[in-house]
């Protein structure tokens, strides 16, 4: 087996998290497997993988050559896909990333009707509140809601989400509909541990030339699941900050109301971003003309 080789069956190891998992996903023994990733050892000099026989984990010096290895192979498919030019179908594992609630509500029903309609692809979906370096983690292409940084990646915007304040309209009931940000100190509130919406919620000035409005909550009830604060004001506990996206079936259905309407900080933009060049792989240009318009028509229903 060639290094080339010998890396796909790491990269696949890390993706299956085993072994086994590597042989099954590419056709291969138990006894080839490891001896790829033996000669792989060897040709760094370094142990890549600790395993047993029910996991995997990296090394430190594995994480750098896993990193190393997913570039080599992306770029080598790549140039590969590039060259079969418009010949190519879409084919093969397409990889992409979205934050929790995004991927969960929004891009899995996407990818879930893409691969129906494309029955020589795969797709690994990562929801991770965290950004992904592409490269490095092997990713073709993400979901990204923030304004981004200037840098090689390729974005294609698909909308705009609000922040928002909501509660269930029996809480609304028995304690008040606040008027001004000013007023949420004296109300129950669900706050998001490590999140945009934690113990001091920020808003735009009440004026032009103003300052910005920063206010402390004191919450009842702190949680590290946007799901988990969003299902808690559902059932009357609060009010919840979150992105207009994450509650548009609640607000829709009457469960969640909308306050301070008027207060509400800038939209917050909404891309798809890859890697410089691989839209022109067939898997990641025919992902991205599916999920385009329906992503777009999601988005901007939920900030109506």
């Amino acid at each position: 087996m060639d290094r080339l080789e010998a890396m796909r069956v790491f990269v696949s190891a890390l993706d299956e998290g085993s072994l086994a998992g590597a042989g099954r996903r590419l056709g291969r023994s138990p006894p080839a497997v490891t001896r790829a990733i033996n000669a792989l050892e060897a040709h760094v000099g370094a142990r890549l993988l600790d395993r047993t026989t029910r996991m995997i984990r990296l090394t430190e010096a594995g994480e750098r050559y896993a990193m190393a290895c997913r570039r080599v192979l992306l770029d080598l498919d790549e140039a590969q896909l590039q060259a079969a030019g418009g010949r190519a179908a879409p084919s093969g594992l397409l990889t992409l990333t979205a934050p929790v609630v995004a991927g969960t509500r929004l891009l899995r029903p996407l990818v879930d009707a893409f691969l129906e309609s494309q029955p020589a692809v795969q797709a690994r979906l990562l929801l991770l509140d965290r950004v992904v370096g592409l490269l490095d983690e092997g990713v073709d292409m993400a979901l990204r809601i923030a304004h981004l940084p200037d840098s090689s990646l390729v974005a294609l915007r698909v909308g705009a989400v609000r922040q928002v304040v909501c509660a269930a309209p029996s809480y609304l009931a028995q304690h008040g509909s606040p008027r001004e940000p000013a007023d949420l100190a004296a109300h129950r509130c669900i706050a998001q541990i490590h999140a945009l919406a934690g113990e001091h919620w920020s808003f735009p000035p009440a004026s032009e030339g103003g300052r910005h409005r920063q206010v402390r909550i004191r919450p009842r009830l702190s949680l590290n699941s946007v799901e988990a604060a969003i299902a808690s004001a559902v059932e009357g506990r609060g009010l919840v900050r979150v992105l207009c996206y994450q509650v548009a079936d609640e607000v829709r259905s009457g469960r969640l109301a909308l306050v301070l309407k008027d207060c509400e900080p800038p939209l917050l933009p909404v891309h798809l971003v890859a890697p410089e060049g691989r839209l022109s792989v067939a898997k990641v240009r025919a992902f991205a003309d599916f999920a385009l318009p329906r992503l777009k028509a999601r988005f901007a229903e939920s900030v109506e």
